[in-house]
């Protein structure tokens, strides 16, 4: 691996899968340094040896991974949570999204995309998988969409993405907070997003790499 290499924990409530994982990222060379076999464990692993990457099953005894997912976010942590799952519930799915969580990848093909998600995660970038992308449905942007938005709207955008408030974007960009708000509905007419709260930036973070 040419880049440096991450600190790992892994957690999988399944010894099967923890072992088949712990094998995989051993014989790739990994720092895996932290194996647990539930949640409450996982969670540990992280406060105290503060890894690069957590890798968690999604479902697991005492915490699942969205918890420690929470938990993570709360406390500020440093360490990006990849989730590994059997399931492909959209709104598991966006709720990963909503906790910035760094990966996303279904079980079965887990082994084949683990390596790819680790360089991702690693230079900073999201990691969530096109497979899981195809089977629950979450509409890639088409180009004649992206084109449809203004220079303004893309910078609104790559803020959004980045977490900001309407407050926080209108003070950086010198504008009103009803010019947010007005530029925000324009985005979401044009882009054809449902009208919920989150919709927006959860279209932003997924789109992140096509607005820069």
């Amino acid at each position: 691996m040419s880049y440096t290499t991450p600190s790992i924990i892994i957690a999988d409530d399944h010894p099967l899968l923890l072992k088949g994982l712990s094998d995989f990222l051993i014989e790739k060379g990994y720092n895996l340094i932290g194996q647990a076999n539930n949640g409450r464990e996982a969670f540990n692993l992280i406060i105290e040896m503060k890894p690069d990457i957590a890798i968690l099953d999604i479902q697991m005894p005492y915490m699942s991974g969205l918890e420690i997912a929470q938990q993570c976010k709360d406390l500020n942590l440093e360490t990006k949570i990849v989730l590994i799952t059997l399931h492909k519930e959209k709104d598991l799915y966006q709720k990963a999204q909503e906790l910035n969580i760094f990966g996303y990848i279904l079980k079965e093909f887990a082994l084949e995309e683990i390596e790819n998600c680790i360089k991702t995660v690693t230079e900073g970038t999201p990691f969530f998988s096109d497979r899981i992308k195809e089977l629950i449905g979450v509409i890639l942007l088409e180009d004649n969409e992206l084109s449809s938005l203004t220079p303004s709207e893309r910078k609104i955008l790559k803020l959004i993405a980045r977490d900001k408030t309407n407050k926080e974007i209108a003070s950086q960009l010198f504008i009103s907070y009803r010019t947010v708000e007005k530029h925000r509905s324009n985005i979401i007419t044009k882009l054809h997003l449902e009208p919920k709260t989150n919709s927006l930036l959860i279209w932003a973070k997924e789109n992140h790499d096509k607005l820069l």
